[in-house]
């Protein structure tokens, strides 16, 4: 994902203070518009841009094209520059909540139990075995059915 850069003359600082209120745990409040996520948008010269990267550089902080914001404190619609890290996406992710739920998953969608018979892992994914040979067992049902309605004939084994 490209991030376009900010220039911290561009901003109207005015117009941004205006949307933040101060919250519970010294948290900057962002109450101006949001995304689905609760993160915060703000437009500069005609460019929307995440209301958190444009309080960290009003702050006075660097930030890199190849570098991310961390909230410290959890809360998406936190402005509070000292709240927030410059950090690598890979560190951000490892220091957040992504996957928490899938790892304590013990059943699939279906519920089969994830056991070691039953459990594939691709790509550090863990795949139902029994789901994907049903998935498989389908897609060549189908196949046979497409094959002999071409034919103008029932497939094998399907009454009507």
């Amino acid at each position: 994902m490209r991030i376009k850069p900010l220039d911290p003359q561009l901003i109207d600082t005015a117009r941004f203070a205006a949307k933040v209120r101060i919250g519970l745990g010294g948290c900057h409040i962002w109450t101006g518009a949001r995304t689905p996520k609760g993160y915060g948008r703000f437009l500069v010269n005609g460019s929307h841009h995440m209301a958190h990267r444009v309080a960290y550089v009003l702050a006075g902080r660097t930030l890199g094209p190849d570098l991310v914001i961390d909230h410290l404190c959890r809360n998406t619609s936190c402005v509070n520059p000292d709240h927030l890290e410059a950090v690598t996406t890979q560190e951000n992710t490892a220091r957040g909540n992504a996957g928490i739920n899938t790892r304590s998953r013990t059943h699939c969608p279906q519920g089969h139990a994830y056991t070691v018979d039953n459990t594939l892992v691709s790509c550090g994914r863990r795949h139902c075995r029994r789901c994907r040979a049903n998935r498989r067992s389908e897609a060549a049902r189908k196949a046979r059915e497409r094959y002999w309605a071409k034919r103008g004939r029932q497939a094998e084994g399907v009454t009507s």
